[in-house]
């Protein structure tokens, strides 16, 4: 590069060290990597197709076929983000919104739904929207002159 070329992200040079010849397999004794170019000696996986995919057992019945299956997933169950009335102190405002939560970190995703619980006291008056709420933080609110819309 000379003096009258400005550095810029087309003209950067490689840190030293940055970049790495890649390792040549199978091009003879002198490499290390010759011969059996590092797949070891006979068996399924030095073959080209050797790599069989995970939990293969070679024919065996694999693992996760012999053990009993129980039990059931509800398709749709709500997973509900969890919010203690103990932590609506860190609220700046009365609102509290999913929005409100999320910017105060207080819940992750806006458009999950977010239950507040009746974890602590409530120690102002919340306007709660658009959360729902157990029966024990609706009545601690109400208790502080707050209310839950829903």
């Amino acid at each position: 590069m000379s003096e009258n070329d400005k550095l810029g992200l087309h003209n950067l040079p490689a840190p030293k060290g940055a970049s790495k010849a890649p390792k040549r397999k199978g091009r003879g004794p002198g490499s290390g990597l010759g011969k059996t170019a590092g797949r070891g000696h006979k068996g399924q996986r030095s073959r080209t197709s050797g790599n069989v995919r995970p939990g293969f057992e070679g024919g065996q019945m694999p693992l996760i076929r012999r053990v009993p299956k129980r039990g059931f997933t509800n398709p749709f169950r709500v997973s509900y983000q969890v919010v203690n009335l103990k932590d609506l102190d860190k609220m700046p405002t009365e609102e509290i919104t999913p929005g409100a939560l999320v910017e105060a970190g207080l819940a992750g995703n806006a458009n999950r739904p977010i239950k507040i619980l009746g974890t602590g006291d409530a120690k102002r008056a919340y306007v709660v929207q658009g959360c729902t709420a157990s029966r024990t933080a609706r009545e601690k609110i109400e208790q502080a002159g707050g209310r839950v819309e829903s």
